[in-house]
């Protein structure tokens, strides 16, 4: 059996901490400069999570937005509104109110997958200048990820930042959503932490002989010079493990921040309990030696094609339960972050594979589509920060590529995810490196959106 470096990673996955292997010729280019901790979340929503019915235009375009919604659509009253805007979150969300009257909450317009701008013209005219795949769920979440739009990615965004970054007693750069292509690098790797349970000193169950190779590998230092430097890391992978357990295991000042506002029982849910492991990650930043800490967290089920909302009752239903916990989880989160005296220093943000269409289907639900509305959550967000246009709500209108409302994305996402990297410290040098197409987007008038003061 030939043991592959792809095979090592699953291998050193099943451990729970995926050591940095492999990191030849590597960099520091981001520093900690005088002290300057930061720190990157990334929160994804699998599945395609219905951004217009997250961010709603509460001013004449919300007559429009009824119309076009049909039985998905939220009734003006039900909304939350946020102070001094035309928007208002889904009224499941109203656990981030109080964050955006504060001044760490901003929303991202209609942004999405783009290889380069386009309109409605171009998008009928010039078939080479779409993304690939588009709609598809495995595509769409590889091109959120991996930010190549017309091919498939080996590499994620948050890996080749890695890649950049300096490390400490455990990888900088943590998946507590497993070993997804965003956090891999071309030379880093991640800690990756389970979704449930703790790190624990476990082989890949499915590589019968792997470890046994592995450990062969390890005695006869065989395999050749790259699969020998991987194979003798195993070993500080499993003491990273350790490590680890010990951090999410013992007790924790953030922990308490972690309760419904409501009933102030904790928090249970999947996502909320990813971000308390991030949480007690940052609040280690010193004993692990991060001066910058990077993260990738995820809830999955947002594929609603029936069932989105309760008929006759739009503002209730399954989304409306994931909004709430999505929402629960993030204000805790940034609560936690506030108490540790770093809510400017950590900016949490969403994604998702696509937005989902404006009309809605027979069955109470949406498909597939492309634009979306995100969430930025942090201290150091432009305060009533709204970036991006909301697109033409008219079916079949300007922005709309079908009559069922599938936008075209009036934001790229290196336009989006590119702002939070450069706020991370990502120099100007690195950023065709961590971007592929960042050409495209930092010319001709297009760059980074202002999403912070600083």
């Amino acid at each position: 059996m030939t043991l592959s470096r792809r095979d090592f990673v699953r291998l050193t996955a099943g451990t729970g901490a995926l050591a940095t292997i492999g990191q030849f010729g590597r960099t520091a280019a981001i520093a900690a400069p005088s002290g300057s901790y930061r720190a990157m979340v990334g929160i994804f929503l699998f599945g395609g999570n219905d951004g217009w019915n997250m961010v709603i235009p509460t001013d004449e375009r919300h007559a429009a937005y009824q119309a076009a919604r049909g039985a998905v659509a939220l009734p003006r009253a039900a909304l939350t509104p946020l102070t001094n805007t035309s928007y208002a979150l889904h009224p499941a969300m109203a656990a981030l109110r109080p964050i955006w009257d504060e001044g760490a909450l901003s929303l991202v317009l209609n942004t999405g997958t783009l290889f380069a701008p386009l309109t409605k013209a171009t998008y009928e005219s010039r078939t080479d200048l779409r993304p690939s795949n588009l709609m598809s769920h495995s595509d769409e979440q590889d091109h959120w990820q991996g930010l190549n739009a017309r091919q498939a990615s080996s590499d994620g965004f948050l890996g080749r930042i890695a890649d950049r970054m300096p490390g400490g007693r455990l990888p900088a750069l943590m998946s507590l959503s497993g070993s997804t292509l965003a956090v891999l690098g071309k030379q880093a790797m991640p800690l990756v932490v389970p979704a449930s349970g703790l790190p624990m000193r476990l082989g890949y169950n499915a590589a019968d002989g792997m470890r046994a190779q592995a450990q062969d590998l390890l005695t006869r230092g065989s395999g050749g010079p790259i699969l020998g430097s991987v194979a003798s890391t195993l070993s500080t992978t499993y003491d990273q493990a350790v490590l680890a357990n010990s951090l999410l295991s013992g007790t924790s000042s953030v922990s308490r921040y972690f309760v419904d506002p409501a009933t102030r029982k904790p928090l249970t849910s999947d996502l909320a309990m990813q971000l308390l492991g991030v949480a007690r990650m940052i609040e280690a930043r010193g004993t692990l030696g991060h001066g910058r800490q990077a993260f990738f967290v995820s809830q999955g089920g947002f594929d609603h094609h029936a069932s989105q909302v309760v008929a006759n009752s739009p503002a209730t239903g399954t989304h409306a339960g994931m909004l709430a916990t999505v929402a629960q989880a993030m204000a805790a989160f940034y609560r936690a972050m506030q108490g540790l005296g770093l809510g400017a220093n950590v900016t949490a943000f969403t994604m998702s594979d696509f937005g989902r269409t404006y009309l809605s289907n027979a069955q109470y639900g949406t498909d597939h589509a492309w634009g979306n509305n995100h969430l930025v959550v942090g201290g150091d967000v432009a305060k009533g920060g709204i970036f991006g246009r909301y697109p033409d709500p008219v079916l079949g209108g300007a922005d709309d590529i079908t009559r069922e409302g599938r936008f075209i994305p009036g934001v790229a996402q290196e336009e989006y995810l590119g702002a939070i990297a450069r706020w991370h410290g990502v120099s100007d040098a690195d950023m065709p490196y961590v971007f592929p197409n960042w050409s495209t987007w930092s010319t001709g008038g297009r760059g980074p959106l202002a999403l912070f003061r600083s």
